[in-house]
């Protein structure tokens, strides 16, 4: 698959060029025109990025009639913000290129597992509606995603619930209070917060399912619509979750969430 570099020029607060050093999204591209689109985040503790995440979510997405892109973001060492500047760089990119990309630039929605799911949800609460001065084309684009796909995310930045892993590599082991509240997703939606998807396990010995649990109580909140679903059994970072005869059926309830939201063919 075709690799595009989200700064062909170099990432802001880029350290080196390796892969690495420089975010991507990896496009899969489904036939016809004005198709939806979704942006994956594949978990990974902001330490690395799960393999399993990725491409398979990317073909599921594609049996849908859904073109998928897969960003490869950065990681620890790197820290905030670059993660997130990552992934509202791959919606403006996407957006912006719409027309060859074959794809409806009002329907892009970002999906993530675990950390991602946090990267995805901070995307969708601290989007901006690009800078219509700025001198690069992608920047004047908005970074709204228009819904959102959360997987067992990471939420909350709160130490009573939080993924330690994550927050120590996202924020290193002393943020500030404030950054930590920026970074608790919960705490930030707004009424102009996407529509999401959200779905955990509530033995989730990993990622506890309060992360998934605060999220919707405030989109209910706000009036933002939601679907939240949690099984009762499945270990964290399961992924299609295949090997899960009860768990496995959040894809097939998240595509008929997707076509009630007209994203399916």
């Amino acid at each position: 698959m075709e690799t595009i570099l989200l700064w062909p020029d170099g990432a802001p607060g880029a350290v080196g060029t390796s892969d690495e050093d420089c975010p991507a999204i990896t496009p899969y591209l489904v036939e016809g025109d004005g198709n939806a689109a979704v942006v994956i985040c594949p978990g990974g503790a902001y330490g690395m990025r799960a393999d399993h995440e990725g491409e398979p979510i990317a073909i599921w997405l594609n049996s849908l009639g859904i073109s998928a892109f897969v960003l490869r973001y950065r990681v620890a060492p790197y820290q905030y913000p670059n993660a997130l500047l990552d992934a509202k760089r791959a919606m403006r990119t996407v957006r912006l290129h719409a027309e060859k990309f074959r794809i409806d630039p009002a329907r892009i929605g970002i999906l993530g597992f675990s950390a991602g799911g946090h990267l995805a949800s901070t995307a969708g609460v601290l989007f901006d509606k690009g800078n219509a001065e700025d001198i690069d084309p992608v920047e004047r684009v908005s970074s709204r995603p228009d819904l959102m796909i959360l997987c067992y995310p990471v939420i909350s930045m709160d130490d009573q619930v939080v993924h330690k892993g994550s927050k120590d590599n996202l924020l290193g082991s002393s943020p500030q209070g404030d950054l930590v509240d920026l970074m608790s997703s919960d705490l930030q939606v707004g009424t102009d917060t996407p529509p999401t998807f959200l779905w955990h396990t509530s033995d989730d010995e990993g990622v506890s399912a309060e992360n998934s649990l605060l999220f919707a109580a405030a989109l209910r909140r706000h009036g933002i619509p939601f679907d939240l679903h949690v099984y009762a059994h499945g270990r964290h970072g399961l992924g299609l979750a295949t090997e899960e005869q009860h768990t496995s059926g959040w894809t097939e309830t998240c595509a008929s969430w997707l076509d009630l939201n007209g994203y399916t063919q």
